[in-house]
């Protein structure tokens, strides 16, 4: 089955409708972190006072998180992210409105807190439904093969949404007003966040996820996973300082964003080509090739001394980025107990995000001290990291995953490609 073809018989399975709604539920999240920043910083004259509370957004989603998803494991999701999709609405909108009170912005910092800890994270929760899906839909015989292509999706959806929703709430802001940016979030999380939740996929769950106990979650295999996540944080992060300061020496500063949205480009277009992958390629292989990949592209940024040498740059090191992450996604869910997964999937994600915080923070001191070069070295450091991580811990990850093979042979559950080689 050719990759389109898989991805016409994988949209059949769920009808389009559901595409949309998922994706468009996990916007809310690419928005909000870059919609308070421009707010505060706009109401109160202070980049720091902006940073310091989309910071508070972002550390708060990390914790709950993983918290939230471990509750959508027991509870199932559709509870869970009703009641996320609501608070965290309040939440985004109580921000706009301390934010224009003139109250201090340090509540405002506290409401967007409130709002990142309950904001659902869509995408994750998503790629939790695609096992049951497939298996309680699909008759064609191909479920293994389906779930690569689904987590291949997944993986370039969630690339495309932190390219959107930056830039649709930072046009909003720039023509309309910065509380328009962050109410538009608040509006989609509602709307479509609530369809998320009542979606009828919500309800579905593998015989394994019904029947099974807790099951252990953290293991030193899900662990490498965080670090591998935390590790491609700290690239988008360190990436992000580094556009910024080229693109304010260069006096065009309100084009950092859109430069880095080129490394989305890169990244959506590998990431829709994973489905093509022959099943005999294994996921530690393609992990320890695109963490591979990751150190080589990253290291031109040493030698960019401009927006337009950077442009290029960004669009083929997103090549690997989406890869790496789609990997480190499946490798997560088969590798973790069914009735984990959601646990998992958030564990992942908001290793991710922390990442990010501590790349754009490291990278931010080094760019004071020696400008974008410095900035960038962390980005290449981060990739060199990656690379160690998968070379180091490639053995453990090849057990992990043939011991849930084998496991999940079972007539209940689909069972994961074979080939962890």
């Amino acid at each position: 089955m050719s990759p389109a073809a898989s991805y016409r018989h994988l949209f059949g399975l769920t009808g389009r409708t559901y595409i949309v709604v998922a994706f468009l539920a996990r916007l809310p999240l690419a928005m909000s972190q870059m919609g308070v920043l421009l707010l505060i910083a706009h109401t109160t004259g202070s980049f720091g006072a902006g940073g310091a509370s989309a910071g508070a957004l972002a550390v708060a989603n990390a914790v709950g998180a993983p918290l939230l998803g471990a509750a959508s494991d027991r509870f199932g999701q559709r509870p869970v992210v009703l009641v996320q999709s609501w608070l965290s609405s309040l939440g985004l909108l109580a921000v706009v409105l301390a934010a224009e009170s003139g109250v201090s912005w340090l509540w405002a910092a506290a409401a967007a807190a409130f709002g990142g800890f309950f904001i659902p994270q869509a995408g994750p929760l998503a790629r939790v439904r695609w096992r049951p899906i497939i298996s309680s839909r699909d008759r064609t015989g191909t479920s293994a093969r389906l779930i690569d292509t689904a987590f291949s999706y997944e993986g370039s959806a969630d690339e495309a949404s932190f390219v959107l929703g930056p830039a649709l709430v930072g046009t909003i802001a720039s023509i309309v007003d910065p509380g328009v940016g962050i109410c538009t979030a608040a509006v989609l999380l509602a709307i479509f966040g609530t369809w998320f939740a009542i979606h009828p996929t919500a309800r579905l769950r593998t015989a394994h996820a019904a029947t099974a106990g807790t099951g252990r979650l953290l293991t030193p295999a899900l662990a490498t996973l965080m670090a591998a996540q935390f590790i491609i944080g700290m690239i988008f992060g360190s990436v992000q300082n580094g556009t910024t300061v080229l693109a304010t020496e260069a006096g065009h500063d309100g084009l950092a964003g859109l430069v880095q949205a080129l490394l989305g480009i890169g990244s959506v277009l590998a990431g829709l080509s994973m489905a093509a992958l022959p099943a005999r390629i294994g996921y530690v292989t393609r992990w320890r090739a695109t963490a591979a990949g990751l150190l080589v592209l990253t290291t031109p940024l040493l030698l960019v001394g401009s927006l337009a040498a950077l442009c290029p740059v960004l669009i083929v090191l997103g090549c690997c980025v989406a890869p790496y992450m789609i990997t480190t996604f499946t490798l997560g869910e088969q590798i973790t107990p069914p009735s984990r997964t959601g646990a998992a999937m958030t564990l992942l994600a908001a290793a991710t995000g922390l990442g990010y915080a501590v790349g754009a923070a490291v990278a931010g001191h080094f760019a004071d001290l020696s400008g974008a070069t410095a900035a960038f070295g962390v980005t290449v450091a981060a990739g060199a990291l990656a690379c160690a991580l998968a070379v180091g811990a490639g053995p453990l990850l090849r057990r992990a995953h043939a011991g849930s093979a084998a496991m999940a042979a079972t007539p209940e559950t689909p069972t994961p490609s074979a080939s962890a080689a």
